[in-house]
């Protein structure tokens, strides 16, 4: 996992040289070597992919490709708009990358205080699986696209939902294999924990906008960043305002910078007529038309 970039740029590899000294456990190792149940834990996860997104930033920025984009709006879907955050100058990497880590240890310390659980539902409509929440008491982690809704919740609430779209005629139900209850109110103590180390970070006015998962509305302003940081572990993600809000600006082409192709995917379900470009590996910068 980045193990390409680390090889082929500078820039990438002072980004990976940084994490290793913040993080202090070997985390490049892990990352390049392995193994994966180790890469996949609480620890490793959530700061492998945040610094793996910003060193391929970083080798993206560096390369002559960059200069000719004009870059308009920075967005991340949960974790990922610490990644958006980071490219937009709002905040440091070495920051951004502690508040990273505290994130997921408190995220990880609230799964054990309660059983929660999560699903994918597919093809179900928006406003009746909303309702179905609402009477059953699981929640909305994240609007992933018009046809994918993903519950969270206590686990016996998010069962209840289960079967009463089974009722309803929902057909595709994804039990998600997580922790817990992510973007849920059994987040709640990972907030108020998250709260302090937030207050103390530094946060600059960015100087392009990013969009807020909370209320998918384009930011600026240092105090509006960290009011949506603080509420973003226990609320609903609303990506597909955040990529229609762009869409709206007249921006028709998008760039998806680290590990995976979901919001490529993801964008393909929201509006298949823009463009998304992928950069994984340093082959995908060249590959950029």
């Amino acid at each position: 996992m980045g193990f390409e970039f680390y090889q082929q740029s500078s820039e990438a590899k002072a980004i990976f040289e940084q994490a290793d000294h913040i993080c202090a456990n070997g985390l490049t190792k892990v990352m390049f070597e392995g193994p994966e149940d180790k890469l996949t834990s609480t620890a490793y996860c959530q700061p492998a992919i945040f610094t793996m997104s910003v060193a391929a930033l970083k080798a993206f920025e560096a390369h002559p490709k960059y200069k000719g984009i004009s870059v308009k709006f920075t967005a991340g879907l949960s974790l990922g708009e610490y990644s958006a955050l980071a490219a937009s100058g709002a905040m440091d990497f070495a920051d951004t990358l502690r508040l990273v880590q505290k994130r997921a240890a408190f995220m990880e310390e609230a799964t054990k205080e309660n059983q929660g659980a999560m699903a994918a539902v597919i093809g179900f409509d928006r406003d009746k699986l909303v309702e179905i929440c609402r009477q059953t008491g699981a929640q909305i982690a994240n609007f992933n696209s018009h046809e994918q809704i993903v519950i969270t919740g206590h686990k016996i609430k998010v069962d209840a939902a289960i079967e009463a779209i089974k009722l309803a005629g929902g057909q595709k139900i994804i039990p998600l294999v997580v922790s817990g209850a992510f973007h849920s109110s059994l987040m709640s103590s990972a907030a108020s924990k998250f709260a302090g180390p937030l207050k103390d970070i530094a946060i600059r006015p960015s100087t392009i906008p990013v969009l807020s998962n909370v209320n998918a509305k384009p930011h600026t302003d240092a105090q509006e960043i960290r009011v949506n940081l603080a509420k973003q572990i226990t609320e609903s993600v609303q990506w597909v305002q955040c990529v229609e809000y762009i869409a709206s600006q007249g921006i028709t082409h998008f760039i998806e910078i680290g590990p995976g192709r979901v919001l490529k995917g993801l964008m393909r379900r929201i509006d298949p007529t823009h463009t998304v470009f992928n950069i994984e590996k340093p082959q995908d910068i060249e590959a950029l038309v």
